[in-house]
C-alpha cells in the first residue's frame, strides 16, 4: 500500500486537547503503542530534543514548554485507507532524557499509560452495600466520566447481590485494583479501549470476547498474498486446569462437591483440554461461600486456564495488511497448516510507527488448543 494512504495524528494537552503543533510532530522519531487485555495499555514516544535557537537557553524547548508535562493527556490516531482508528488515549507518566553528544542528537522519551491509570492513584476503603460485582464495576467506572469512560460490563454467570444483613463487599485498594480483583473471580478481564470518537473511551469488564466477525485475514507463506512478516507458535500442555474440592455452604452448612472439568469459553480450536492425556488438577480453596458462588469461581479458574494454551506471536506490516489489527477481537490465520490455522483471539498488539510511513504491528494471538474449526477461510 502507498504510504500516502497512511496518516498519523496526535492531540495533546492538560484539559482542552488540541492537535499537536508542527514543531512537536516534526521532532517525533518513533511512537510505540501497546494494547493488551492484561494490565494497562501504554505508549512511548521518542522525540529529537534539539536545543533551542540559542545555546544559552536554560532548558530544552520540549521540557520548558508544557505540552508534554506529566499527567497531560495524549490521543494518537492513525488513518489507513481513509479509515481513522484511535490507537491510544493516555496519560503521560514518565520522562527520560538522553543528552546525546557531539555526534548524537539529544532524545526525550515520553512514556504513558491509558486513562485507566487515573483509577490506580488512590487507595481506598469503601463499602459497596447491596451490590453485586457487575453493579460495583459500573459504579466505579461511571466515576471517571471526565476521561470519557463509558462502562461496558457483562454480568457474570452468577449475580451475587449480597443481603446487607449478612455481608457488605468492602474495597481495600484502588478502583482499578478492585475491578481486576472482581474480574479474576470469574476469569474475566478489564481493559479500556479508546474511541471510537476522540476523547471517548470504553471500559470493558467481562469475559474475553471470543465471538463475532473476524478481522481481515492474516496470511503466512502464501506468496503474493502473504501479509505476516514473521510468526512462531507454541503449545503449553501444563496450562489447562480442572478444579475439584468440597465446600461447606455458609448458608445451609451442607457439604457439597465442587468439580469443574470443562471450560465454557467459545471454542476456537478443534482440540482442547479434553483431548490431552493429562490435565493439571487443583483443589478448590474457598471459605464463607455458598455452593453456587464456589461453582462460579471454580468455573472462572478453568476458563482462564485455557485462554493461553496455544500462543502465536508475530509481526506484520500494517501498510501491507491494509488495516489495523485490533486487540480484543477475533482474527483468522491461514498458511500455517491445520494445527495452527483458523480462528484466534488477539490478546495483544504493539504498534511501532516511524515518520515516513513505516508501521509495524507485533501481535500475540491465543486460543485453547490446536486444529482449525473452519474448513475454508474467506478473504
Amino acid at each position: 500500500m502507498d504510504p500516502a494512504n497512511f496518516l498519523l495524528e496526535m492531540k495533546v494537552g492538560k484539559n482542552a486537547l488540541k492537535p499537536a503543533p508542527l514543531e512537536l510532530t516534526e521532532k517525533l522519531q518513533k511512537i510505540e503503542v501497546t494494547q493488551s487485555d492484561e494490565g494497562r495499555s501504554g505508549f512511548q514516544m521518542t522525540f529529537q530534543a534539539s536545543h533551542g535557537e540559542s545555546q544559552s537557553e536554560q532548558d530544552y524547548p520540549l521540557l520548558s514548554e508544557s505540552l508534554l508535562d506529566p499527567f497531560n493527556r495524549v490521543i494518537v490516531t492513525v488513518t489507513i485507507n481513509s479509515m481513522p482508528s484511535v490507537l491510544m488515549d493516555g496519560i503521560i507518566t514518565h520522562h527520560q532524557l538522553i543528552p546525546g553528544g557531539e555526534a548524537k542528537e539529544p532524545l526525550l522519551i515520553v512514556t504513558g499509560e491509558d486513562v485507566s491509570i487515573m483509577m490506580d492513584l488512590e487507595e481506598k476503603t469503601v463499602g459497596h452495600p447491596n451490590q453485586d460485582e457487575a453493579s460495583i464495576a459500573r459504579t466505579i467506572i461511571s466515576g471517571y466520566s471526565d476521561f470519557g469512560l463509558t462502562p461496558q460490563v457483562q454480568d457474570p454467570p452468577l449475580i451475587d447481590r449480597p443481603d446487607p444483613n449478612e455481608r457488605t463487599p468492602i474495597q481495600h485498594g484502588t478502583d482499578l485494583g478492585y475491578l481486576l480483583e472482581m474480574a479474576k473471580r470469574y476469569g474475566y478481564v478489564f481493559y479500556v479501549t479508546p474511541g471510537p470518537a476522540s476523547e471517548k473511551n470504553t471500559a470493558y469488564w467481562g469475559p474475553p470476547r471470543k465471538e463475532g466477525e473476524p478481522q481481515a485475514v492474516l496470511s503466512v507463506n502464501l506468496g503474493p498474498a502473504t501479509n505476516v512478516e514473521s510468526i512462531s507458535f507454541r503449545y503449553d500442555a501444563l496450562t489447562p486446569t480442572t478444579v475439584t474440592g468440597r465446600l461447606q455452604d455458609r448458608r445451609t452448612n451442607e457439604v457439597s462437591s465442587v468439580e469443574i472439568t470443562e471450560s465454557k469459553r467459545p471454542k476456537l480450536a478443534e482440540k482442547g483440554m479434553s483431548d490431552q492425556a493429562h490435565v493439571r488438577q487443583v483443589l478448590f480453596r474457598g471459605a464463607g461461600l455458598k455452593i453456587d458462588q464456589a461453582q462460579a469461581r471454580a468455573q472462572g479458574v478453568v476458563d482462564a486456564s485455557v485462554d493461553r494454551v496455544a500462543i502465536a506471536e508475530g509481526m506484520l506490516d500494517a501498510l501491507t495488511y491494509g488495516d489495523i489489527l485490533r486487540p480484543y477481537e477475533l482474527v483468522t490465520l491461514r498458511g500455517a497448516r491445520h494445527s495452527y490455522d483458523g480462528l484466534w483471539y488477539v490478546k495483544r498488539v504493539t504498534h511501532t510507527i516511524q515518520p515516513g510511513g513505516e508501521y509495524k504491528q507485533h501481535f500475540t494471538l491465543t486460543r485453547e488448543g490446536v486444529g482449525s474449526t473452519i474448513q475454508k477461510v474467506e478473504t
